[in-house]
């Protein structure tokens, strides 16, 4: 089944976001459907981290379901006004994401140890094509909450 899947875009005014009632909403065509897609995460740590999540969810909605303790993962709550939620990806499947948006290129311009296959997290949209990726989470996250290193 398809779906429209709304995602909030924070407007940005002299580093502070104006209220949600004048936010931004784009929609995502997304397929909805009871089959699981594997998901690996390769954490801070190096470990590997097997889940699943529906087609349909982002990265974002895999780490929240799934309750991985990613430190400052997703602070904006996908409303992309951060990019804590940054995943760096192999160059295969980087070319399967999709495009990227330019809200979410000036969002990665913001990410600590950008590479040129990074992406965020609350702006992929799982499918079964991307069954077994591999997401590899930063070593640090740009999170005014915390330090450079991830420590409070």
């Amino acid at each position: 089944m398809l779906y429209l899947k709304p995602v909030n875009l924070a407007v940005q005014h002299l580093g502070s976001s104006v209220p949600v009632n004048q936010t931004k909403v784009m929609f995502f065509l997304c397929l909805r459907s009871d089959n699981k897609v594997t998901v690996n995460f390769i954490n801070r740590d190096g470990e590997k981290i097997t889940v699943k999540g529906s087609p349909g969810d982002s990265l974002l909605d895999v780490v929240i379901n799934e309750d991985l303790d990613f430190d400052g993962f997703g602070a904006c709550e996908g409303t992309l006004a951060c990019s804590t939620c940054h995943l760096i990806f192999d160059e295969e499947m980087y070319k399967k994401l999709g495009p990227i948006t330019d809200e979410e290129m000036d969002m990665l311009d913001l990410a600590y140890g950008l590479t040129d296959t990074s992406r965020l997290g609350c702006q992929i949209c799982l499918t079964k094509s991307l069954e077994g990726m591999v997401a590899k989470v930063p070593e640090s996250v740009a999170d005014i909450r915390q330090t450079k290193d991830g420590s409070s």
